[in-house]
């Protein structure tokens, strides 16, 4: 089994939920992906750390900092870090807050991200994009040099075009939602008959 077809198991079986969700979209659901269940387990981080930073560097993007919107980018960020040592080219992490934090330096971007810096967004699993613009736009007023948008999984829900029409930035990610549900399928989960 390769890596990745591992790293499609591990989120099929961890982190894809049936049932009736409301996202953070606001849209419903017959289907759930909680990519944190899959982010944060040990196989999964050096699975993601692997893929995710091979998949960014096939797109020629050289970033010298990954990161998005606590906490779903969080544990990706650290994985693709974490990988980027291993394999001698540093990429550092950083995460931006909702809201700039209330006290301390008020910071909203947390991890020394300079100024300047060439970033690629992190998010884990995407729906409409909404989320991954407010780092967006969070990034932009820090002054930071956009590259693109990773996505862990596209939910295929209009994201990847509100990103490059709102921000003009390409997506770059390694599943979409159709390749859990026919893994899920493939491997006699029972998926829904559509979905957000």
């Amino acid at each position: 089994m390769s890596q990745r077809d591992r790293l499609l198991e591990l989120l099929v079986e961890r982190s894809l939920v049936l049932g009736d969700f409301t996202l953070a979209s606001g849209a419903r659901s017959s289907y759930y992906i909680d990519a944190r269940r899959t982010t944060m387990c040990a196989e999964g981080q050096a699975l993601v750390g692997q893929l995710g930073l091979a998949a960014i560097r096939d797109a020629g993007m050289a970033p010298e900092w990954v990161g998005g919107l606590t906490m779903g980018a969080d544990p990706i960020s650290y994985a693709l870090a974490h990988r980027s040592w291993i394999e001698g080219s540093p990429v550092n992490a950083f995460s931006v807050r909702k809201r700039p934090k209330a006290h301390g330096a008020g910071n909203q971007i947390e991890g020394g991200l300079p100024s300047g810096a060439p970033v690629v967004v992190i998010e884990d699993s995407m729906t409409s994009g909404g989320s991954v613009l407010r780092a967006i736009d969070a990034l932009r007023d820090h002054g930071a040099e956009l590259l693109a948008v990773f996505a862990l999984v596209d939910r295929e829900a209009g994201g990847q075009a509100r990103i490059q029409e709102d921000a003009d930035l390409p997506l770059i990610r390694l599943f979409t939602a159709s390749e859990l549900l026919a893994s899920a399928k493939a491997l006699g989960v029972s998926p829904p008959d559509e979905g957000a």
